[in-house]
């Protein structure tokens, strides 16, 4: 079946605006107008792409679609590029990823500002965590993402960028109060690490989803069950919590290497750091674009990361 070229972008237009109105303000068309482009996208794929909720969902099929109606405007936006023109006022092409707000919060935007400025591109940056965006390829939404996950989602080329390492800290004066009075050392160490008062101690999450805390209790044989949490959802504000003592948690070593130097923070098991092997999945198609900020990402990366 063919689609034409104005309807993708309405479908594209709608799902990232959520509504017929919204995506209609965007195209300067008529809600209504946007309305019979789905229909009749809907008619030539014989399959319903759009659940009419508020906002819009794709449907199984409607992923399949948006995915193709995103290369599809990737490769528009390689070809303007190179003729001097683009897909948005000003010459530039929309690129959606995905990413961690850990990754996002040290090194990722490095990346980003490291792609050639006449590349084009304005970046859409969804922040999921690195265990969940993979989901967010398989549908279409993005067209790359940094995972957790080796294996390359069909449709994509998989790369290693390397490995993030966390650290468990705490505030001196946290450490103090709930775990025997040991600020001001080097850390409690293996041997001294208090595993009963961390299974009391207030914890810093990052949302419902994150389960470093957990994984480091229970790698140290520490209770990972019914610990009171603070849940802090930005990557800047849940170190800052933790630095303000709120709670204990687990730092990338981007942010706490400084505080652990400097005496504000406390690392809680020096030898029992968490490390998170990260990959970098995109579309498997040709696109300069992507190819550019490939390179700019595994660059950036390499020094950033462990390897």
């Amino acid at each position: 079946m063919a689609f034409q070229l104005e309807h993708l972008h309405t479908l594209v237009a709608l799902v990232e605006e959520g509504t017929f109105e919204a995506a209609a303000q965007r195209l300067r068309l008529t809600a209504s107008a946007v309305s019979q482009r789905i229909k009749a996208m809907e008619q030539a794929a014989g399959q319903v792409l759009i659940q009419r909720v508020n906002p819009v969902i794709p449907t199984a099929a409607g992923d399949i679609v948006l995915r193709h109606a995103r290369q599809v405007q990737l490769l528009e936006g390689d070809v303007a590029t190179e003729l001097g023109a683009g897909l948005q006022p000003g010459g530039r092409t929309s690129l959606p990823l995905a990413v961690n707000a850990d990754c996002l919060g040290t090194w990722f935007l490095d990346a980003l500002a490291a792609v050639p400025a006449e590349s084009g591109a304005v970046f859409d940056i969804y922040r999921e965590d690195q265990e969940h965006t993979t989901s967010l390829l398989r549908s279409g939404t993005v067209m790359a993402a940094v995972t957790s996950t080796a294996e390359a989602v069909q449709g994509c080329s998989s790369a290693r960028l390397g490995t993030m390492r966390y650290r468990a800290v705490a505030s001196p004066r946290f450490v103090d109060a709930w775990l025997g009075g040991v600020a001001g050392t080097a850390g409690l160490g293996t041997a001294g690490l208090d595993t009963a008062g961390l299974g009391t101690a207030p914890m810093v999450n990052f949302d419902r989803r994150d389960d470093l805390q957990h994984r480091f209790l229970r790698g140290i044989g520490g209770r990972a069950t019914d610990v009171p949490r603070h849940h802090i959802p930005t990557s800047a504000d849940f170190a800052r919590a933790v630095v303000l003592g709120l709670g204990w948690g687990l730092l990338p070593e981007q942010q706490c290497l400084t505080e652990l130097g400097d005496g504000r923070l406390v690392e809680l098991a020096p030898g029992h750091p968490i490390d998170v092997v990260l990959y970098w999945q995109r579309w498997n198609i040709a696109s300069r674009l992507l190819d550019q900020v490939t390179d700019a990402v595994g660059r950036v990366a390499a020094a950033s990361l462990h390897p």
